[in-house]
């Protein structure tokens, strides 16, 4: 299988940096720079970074920049999952908003009993972030069984166990404040649960399209190494 396109960003950024004199500490150009130059979006280079950041290769300060951490050379490869947190995200707004379309026209009340339950611990557990992201887990998982489709449910398990293994996914969340974000994303499950309520197929799919919208555009803007007048856009 091909390599994917930011790993081969990332080589190409290890390239240029054996090329230069870089040293250790020493801060690498910007996001826009790589992308201007290998002409790609700044997407894929974030992507690399995010690589390169797990390999120990560069150490990312937020609002500052990405610094040298060691030479290419002086480490050996490490493996990372074939798949970018932000290909995955696209990839779950895409299955996700059509599965809770299909679960608003199947939808018990037992179902509904069930998810209501588990934004209640959810919210219940806002602080503790590990209880929270878990239950953030049960609730989409929920959606998916309210289908009564286990090819569905089977599909939506596989999105969340890549997210869950992901460590370019986890490096990224790291950078998330504790419990910040939690808020607005049980507000977008609160508004995904009305829809299905009311059974509308249309309103489910677009509330958890804006849900995982939401998502992507969160971590988009808080992976941010660049300086403060980053434009936030996604997927250009």
């Amino acid at each position: 299988m091909a390599e994917r396109l930011y790993k081969e960003i990332g080589e190409k950024i290890k390239q240029e940096i054996l090329k230069s004199d870089m040293g250790i500490g020493d801060k690498l150009p910007t996001e826009r720079v790589y992308a201007e130059l290998f002409g790609v979006s700044r997407t894929l280079v974030r992507e690399a970074f995010i690589m390169l950041e797990i390999e120990e290769l560069i150490e990312v300060k937020k609002g500052s920049g990405s610094y040298l951490k060691a030479r290419p050379f002086d480490r050996p490869d490490r493996q990372v999952s074939d798949v970018g947190p932000f290909e995955l995200l696209q990839a779950r707004q895409v299955i996700e908003s059509a599965v809770a379309a299909c679960a608003a026209l199947t939808v018990t009340k037992a179902d509904l009993q069930r998810l209501q339950d588990t934004l209640d611990l959810e919210e219940a557990e806002m602080q503790n972030v590990e209880k929270a992201n878990a239950a953030d887990r049960e609730f989409h998982l929920l959606v998916a069984q309210a289908t009564q489709n286990t090819l569905l449910v089977d599909n939506v398990l596989r999105l969340w166990d890549m997210r869950d293994n992901n460590p370019m996914w986890q490096q990224l969340h790291a950078r998330i404040p504790e419990s910040s974000y939690h808020g607005q994303w049980l507000k977008d499950h609160e508004k995904v649960l009305m829809q299905l309520r009311k059974r509308s197929a249309e309103g489910a799919r677009d509330a958890m399209w804006q849900h995982l919208e939401n998502v992507k555009r969160t971590l988009f803007e808080l992976s941010d190494t660049e300086a403060p007048d980053f434009d936030g856009y996604l997927f250009s």
